[in-house]
């Protein structure tokens, strides 16, 4: 039997490169992409290829050209801030390969479209307040065989915003005597089990990594696959006409519920409290950072669930595009997910933050990315890893590690 492990890659391979080494232009100017179809790393000799390109998901030209030497060129210019996607399929021995380019545009001038409601502030600081008035009632259960030397590792719980609706997290604590800074673990989308962090926990650092669905996250992977297919299959999308019902509120607030769990542990130093994470665990790292001044760093990488309000002036929207190739929305949606918006959170941050994403993400658009960032206006470092989809590289994880190793424990000494 063949072990499909050992599978990796396409002996077909379609890249798509731009004219600027830093995939990067002004307003205007002429953009060039070469498109090249190789197998077995050397170009083919002939073929076609089916290109569509323009600003991201809205795509202006769509035509078929024919390889010349196993290349072509292909030209595109965008007037206005903002990021524009040449996508190629070709077809060889019947099978469709794929390539992909994003180019960037005057990507500090990008604007979010987000609007902010009137009453956003009172609204969280309320949700906040009421949430916390049902007492934590922390459990800690030691996990033996995940503990490391120097490290306890524990599945905790806590309650969130209404007696029984608890927030399930592991905590990597280290053993040796003392006071630590802190760092919050926020989940991208999904649902899952979670093993913790001993790695940064080794280092001198409490970090608690949590589940945002109120279950255990010890459980078998089977366990979350029927959550996700069953009474979980599309939370994101919940009431987002509802900005008291929408599932989002819950998880904000348990969120917040977490730093309240943190500042209990007599081990945490009482100062320095960082909070990261990717995708929708970006959005989140932006959500703490803005509500709870008790974050003195957050780090978010391809951050979900910002500028949802874009797409309605025809630009890229945040995941999960809720209105993307609608015609129009009712009034009631939009008031109520600005509420959610990372871009609405992104604004009130006031401590430093460290952003990175990938300029050809199909399910984070770049240019929300780029919109996102462009609205925080405290201290801020980005790491563009031009390339990158909706994943990481190494030298990318790597990168974020040592930046909130360094916030946390080496600016710290």
């Amino acid at each position: 039997m063949v072990d499909r492990g050992q599978i990796r890659g396409n002996n077909i391979t379609v890249a798509v490169t731009p004219d600027h080494r830093d995939w990067t232009y002004r307003v205007g100017e002429k953009m060039a992409f070469t498109v090249s179809v190789m197998r077995s790393g050397t170009l083919v000799d002939e073929g076609t290829i089916t290109y569509e390109m323009g600003p991201e998901m809205y795509a202006t030209e769509k035509r078929q050209v024919t390889l010349h030497g196993g290349q072509a060129t292909l030209v595109g210019r965008m007037m206005e801030p903002g990021f524009y996607r040449v996508r190629v399929t070709t077809k060889v021995g019947g099978r469709d390969y794929e390539g992909l380019c994003t180019a960037a545009v005057s990507p500090e001038r990008i604007e979010a479209k987000a609007q902010c409601p009137e009453d956003f502030d009172a609204f969280w600081q309320r949700a906040a307040e009421e949430a916390r008035w049902t007492a934590l009632e922390p459990k800690m259960e030691l996990l033996p065989e995940r503990c490391m030397e120097g490290v306890n590792v524990y599945h905790v719980s806590y309650q969130n915003d209404k007696w029984g609706r608890r927030v399930y997290g592991i905590l990597c604590v280290p053993t040796k005597a003392g006071r630590y800074p802190a760092l919050l673990r926020v989940p991208g989308a999904g649902v899952r089990p979670y093993g913790g962090d001993a790695w940064l926990a080794r280092k001198g650092c409490i970090v608690l990594e949590i589940g945002i669905h109120g279950v255990p996250v010890t459980r078998e992977q089977t366990y979350y696959d029927e959550l996700q297919n069953g009474p979980l299959d599309g939370y994101f999308c919940w009431s987002i006409n509802d900005r008291d019902r929408n599932y989002y509120k819950h998880v904000v607030t348990g969120c917040l519920r977490s730093i309240d769990y943190i500042a209990t542990l007599p081990e945490w130093d009482g100062e320095h409290l960082g909070v990261t994470g990717s995708s929708q665990g970006g959005f989140l790292s932006l959500v703490c950072a803005a509500l709870d001044k008790r974050v003195t760093c957050y780090g978010a990488v391809h951050a979900a669930l910002c500028d949802h309000e874009a797409s309605l002036a025809g630009r890229a929207c945040g995941w999960p595009h809720y209105w993307y190739g609608k015609e129009r929305a009712s009034e009631e949606e939009v008031r109520n997910v600005r509420y959610y918006d990372g871009v609405n959170f992104a604004r009130r941050i006031t401590c430093p933050g460290w952003f990175s994403f990938g300029y050809n993400d199909t399910v984070v658009p770049p240019t929300t990315a780029w919109a996102t960032y462009n609205s925080v206006t405290a201290p801020k470092e980005i790491s563009i890893y031009q390339q990158t989809g909706h994943y990481w590289y190494q030298e990318q994880w790597d990168e974020w590690g040592a930046w909130l190793e360094k916030a946390l424990l080496v600016n710290r000494e």
